[in-house]
């Protein structure tokens, strides 16, 4: 009897990610983004969250879905800012920490990240787009593979 074995290799997601540096609210940002690229991003229902000891952390979301090439768009922040409050000597002190979906992106503001059969030379014209607009201080592409991490942008 012959056995028959079945490789599963790694399965990644294909996606491509841009990095957008501005200091707009998420809100603005998407409603300049559906003007200028004639996308219609809508606020998600749940915000992306995350819990790690104890803390936790909430990125907003938005997505957009074009049936007509089938992509899945997604636009997330990449702060999170939380109030800690503490007593110390009968006062009460706030600070304010802030959290990075990409720790190791912490100057990119928002990411767009862009699912399905896409061509480079696509994600580049949408990228040049999103940089004429005037309250964004620049976009580019970012290669996700050297991301260390890359797993959060998976959901």
């Amino acid at each position: 009897m012959q056995v028959h074995s079945l490789g599963l290799e790694e399965c990644e997601e294909e996606y491509f990610l841009i990095g957008i540096h501005t200091t707009l609210e998420d809100f603005k940002l998407a409603f300049l983004l559906n003007k200028k690229l004639g996308t219609q991003f809508y606020r998600s229902k749940k915000d992306l969250s995350f819990e790690k000891m104890k803390k936790q952390a909430s990125f907003s979301l938005f997505n957009y879905l074009n049936l007509e090439y089938d992509f899945y768009w997604s636009l997330i922040s990449n702060g999170s800012k939380r109030e800690n409050q503490t007593v110390f000597n009968e006062l009460q002190l706030a600070a304010e920490i802030k959290t990075y979906l990409i720790p190791e992106k912490k100057k990119v503001d928002f990411f767009i990240k862009i699912q399905g059969n896409i061509q480079y030379s696509f994600v580049s014209e949408i990228v040049n787009k999103i940089k004429t607009i005037d309250q964004i201080i620049t976009s580019y592409q970012i290669d996700k593979n050297t991301l260390k991490s890359k797993d959060f942008l998976i959901f």
